[in-house]
């Protein structure tokens, strides 16, 4: 009996000694196969956290859970992971420690012990987007993986008008990729703004979740309607038909960032600037995270 009271007293120490930690990170996505780790090796985002991560637990291995895994060329400001470690390190020996094992493309930017109950994925009430365009007649040197090249000339009225019956509770099947694996198309947008910085347009969308190529169907249909090659109203004849071969072409991955998830206040996630950084000085970028 005695030995089995020491045999669970052990087992529950040992419990209390784990600690879940969660992460923000940001990426550039333009040389990774997506957020995932791969089977066949290819570099992932993933791949290169756990092997920082698992270098600043002293060789403990490191597996991670993350809110949203995004495609190949994708970007990041605002991805959040955890994963759960019997070592101890302070929060900025986490932060400090990933950075300087992680290549110049991938930055780890806060860190946080959370309670067993939190999870990266399944805690998150809402997702949040931001596709990039860069609209001028002439493709860009400087950030050319960074946003989406549209060489037409885009009528930002026509866009926010067409974008307008795409907020709200809808079937998106029309919007989602064949090999989407979501077990409904059912989703909610909170909200879906078109923002102008200069020869940038900003397609800015939060919703309870996403369907795979969603934003990039999304961003496609919009700028087909905004260079007028489709009436305004295209936008809804689109998703009412729930057809995908009527949606017209998906966007390019490569302006596509995940900018923002939301958990309840109750997990007190460090808060930052919605990204990526070279559109810190939009206006209202503060103001429109609703």
């Amino acid at each position: 009996m005695e030995a089995r009271v020491t045999e669970q007293t052990a087992a529950d120490s040992a419990a209390v000694a784990v600690s879940r930690i969660a992460l923000g990170v940001e990426y550039k996505g333009a040389r990774y196969r997506g957020y995932q780790r791969q089977v066949d090796g290819v570099p992932s985002v993933q791949q290169a956290l756990e092997e920082a991560l698992t270098r600043v637990a002293g060789g403990h291995q490191v597996s991670l859970s993350c809110a949203g895994r995004t495609d190949a060329l994708v970007h990041a400001s605002g991805q959040v992971v955890h994963f759960d470690t019997d070592v101890e390190r302070t929060p900025h020996a986490w932060v400090m420690g990933a950075n300087a094992n992680l290549p110049a493309d991938i930055s780890v930017t806060w860190a946080r012990e959370m309670p067993a109950h939190f999870d990266a994925r399944f805690s998150a009430m809402s997702r949040r987007y931001r596709y990039v365009i860069y609209n001028d007649l002439i493709r860009p040197a400087h950030l050319a993986e960074e946003v989406t090249w549209n060489h037409r000339p885009l009528d930002l009225a026509r866009m926010r008008e067409a974008a307008k019956c795409l907020v709200g509770t809808h079937d998106f099947s029309a919007f989602r990729a064949r090999q989407c694996q979501a077990k409904s198309p059912v989703k909610t947008v909170h909200h879906l703004e078109l923002l102008e910085s200069g020869r940038l347009i900003v397609i800015d969308i939060r919703a309870n979740a996403f369907l795979h190529h969603m934003v990039r169907n999304v961003a496609g249909v919009l700028m087909t309607i905004g260079a007028g090659e489709r009436p305004v109203d295209w936008a809804r004849q689109v998703l009412e038909s729930r057809r995908r071969e009527l949606g017209g072409v998906t966007a390019h991955p490569y302006g596509l960032y995940l900018v923002h998830v939301e958990y309840p206040t109750e997990f007190l996630l460090p808060e930052r600037y919605l990204g990526p950084h070279f559109l810190s000085g939009l206006p209202d970028c503060m103001a429109i995270r609703a």
